[in-house]
């Protein structure tokens, strides 16, 4: 839904869910689950959108996740025409559905000497603390989303609190909204950083180092130890845990030349695993999967092994990463956009034709 697209209809509450038809599983964790589909509104018209339900969520953490859609909610009832984000759309009993955009997160689109981007982040940042919020959980790379148009987009306000300049909290508050900016600028285009923008960076603000000297170790005990939950910039744990050693018992096999995994969420509740296998002589699925069994004897199971010819780097060698997640999440919108060279184009273009993660696609719009 590009900026200049035509205004939203006005926000339906008490919505009837069964008018979501679930395209693709985007993102679940303890607190809720995100989904990608098609919402039909009362007129019968048809929006690209995206749900955040917490319906499924445990009776131990329903309250606060409640707590966290009230927030949403709220936050986008105010900035949901300011252009930063995406339209609310509609509010349901335990479901709340937003505009979709073309685009892909931070961590994905690796937005290297982008500045445009990081102007227009800026810009969005500060027309979002002068319509009277600050977003207070943009250190997650996810919450930021480079759109197609090249626009900086902000996602997920279940953290977002309304701010007023007049306030030393709301000045705080924005002020680490831009740090944190600052933050991943750095990763992206240090040699642009400013003289006052290093200095930011190196000054945390007095309530952020108390959160981090103290708030902060009680929220990772009970996220990590008590709930099994580890937020690794939307990437499910079982590809840090366990992918690694499937793709290093992929890798000894005489016929594989490299392998890669990626990870994607299925409809089921589960993290899926997939292999993108490059191989130096012929060999079949089967095999492989046979050599995984032996190598493994715990057998970990792996969702999607797939033969490539050979795996997309990028100038420095390293394997495109960003351009095999999105093809295991069936997500291929974007590729060409990605890809930069010719070469590349065309090999994940080729990838993506055989792609095995079909079964997060229900419905899509017709073109």
């Amino acid at each position: 839904m590009p900026r200049n697209s035509a205004p939203p209809p006005p926000v339906e509450y008490g919505a009837d869910p069964a008018r979501f038809a679930v395209d693709t599983v985007l993102k679940r964790d303890v607190f809720s689950t995100v989904e990608r589909g098609i919402w039909t509104d009362r007129e019968g018209r048809q929006w690209p959108a995206v749900r955040r339900r917490w319906d499924e969520v445990s009776p131990w953490l329903s309250l606060l996740a409640r707590r966290l859609a009230t927030f949403e909610v709220h936050a986008l009832e105010k900035v949901t025409r300011t252009g930063v984000t995406t339209p609310l759309l509609a509010v349901g009993p335990r479901f709340l559905i937003r505009g979709w955009v073309e685009g892909v997160p931070l961590q994905i689109a690796r937005p290297t000497g982008d500045l445009h981007f990081f102007h227009s982040a800026r810009d969005a940042l500060h027309t979002l603390h002068r319509a009277g919020y600050a977003h207070n959980d943009l250190a997650k790379q996810q919450n930021w989303l480079r759109g197609a148009d090249g626009e900086a987009w902000l996602m997920d306000f279940q953290l977002a609190l309304p701010v007023s300049r007049r306030w030393k909290l709301g000045r705080v508050l924005a002020y680490e909204d831009l740090r944190h900016l600052l933050k991943h600028k750095r990763t992206y285009c240090p040699d642009a950083l400013t003289p006052r923008e290093k200095a930011m960076l190196a000054k945390k603000s007095l309530p952020t180092r108390v959160w981090m000297a103290t708030g902060k170790k009680v929220y990772r005990f009970v996220t990590r130890r008590l709930l099994s939950y580890s937020d690794t910039e939307g990437r499910g744990p079982r590809v840090t845990q366990v992918g690694p050693r499937i793709a290093a018992a992929l890798a000894a096999h005489p016929a594989v030349q490299d392998a890669h995994m990626a990870d994607f969420q299925t409809l089921g509740g589960k993290v899926g695993l997939y292999a993108f296998v490059a191989t130096t002589a012929p060999v079949s699925v089967e095999d492989l999967r046979a050599h995984l069994a032996a190598a493994l004897p715990d057998r970990p199971h792996l969702d999607h092994l797939q033969i490539v010819t050979a795996l997309p780097r990028a100038n420095d060698g390293s394997v495109r990463d960003d351009l095999l997640l999105l093809v295991a999440r069936n997500q291929i919108e974007m590729l060409d956009a990605l890809a930069g060279t010719d070469d590349v184009r065309a090999l994940v273009a080729d990838i993506a034709r055989s792609r095995l993660n079909l079964t997060d696609r229900i419905t899509r719009p017709a073109a």
